[in-house]
């Protein structure tokens, strides 16, 4: 790693430490030349899958299109960021732990609803009801006694 001070190429690390629940090592290094120091931090990088739209295109896992779709659906709901964090978590490794390179759309909107269905039931059917696009009142209702039956 080059020193961010005088820009040389050896450095050499003092002390690493786990963060962040141990899914981040926290390095403290030192410059061979200047003798600065400074941290890094290191995280693994996991690939997501790639998904598959309904038009058939395709395009990069969009964690932020992820997150915006929650909040929409949990707007002005008491539900606090670390669960929606958490909710977010949860969805990426269910896609990553597939296994899959590509994954449907729906198949991450199934995952959305589950969350939500766990975190606030007005979000879960505010949300189902644009994803599945009720035709009428009727489906609405169905969706409605399904979730007042636990299914």
């Amino acid at each position: 790693m080059h020193c961010p001070f005088c820009d040389a190429i050896d450095t050499r690390v003092i002390d690493s430490r786990l963060v962040s629940d141990g899914n981040q090592v926290r390095r403290r290094r030192e410059c061979i030349t200047c003798e600065d120091r400074f941290t890094t931090y290191e995280t693994a990088e996991l690939v997501m899958p790639r998904i598959i739209k309904t038009d058939g295109s395709r395009e990069p896992f969009n964690e932020d299109k992820l997150r915006s779709g929650l909040q929409k659906a949990l707007e002005k709901r008491p539900v606090g960021v670390d669960l929606v964090e958490a909710a977010i978590d949860r969805i990426k490794a269910k896609l990553r732990a597939g296994g899959e390179r590509e994954v449907p759309s729906r198949m991450v909107g199934e995952e959305v609803m589950n969350e939500l269905r766990h975190l606030d039931e007005v979000a879960f059917v505010r949300f189902a009801s644009v994803y599945r696009s009720f035709r009428d009142l009727e489906e609405f209702r169905q969706e409605i006694e399904r979730l007042s039956k636990g299914g």
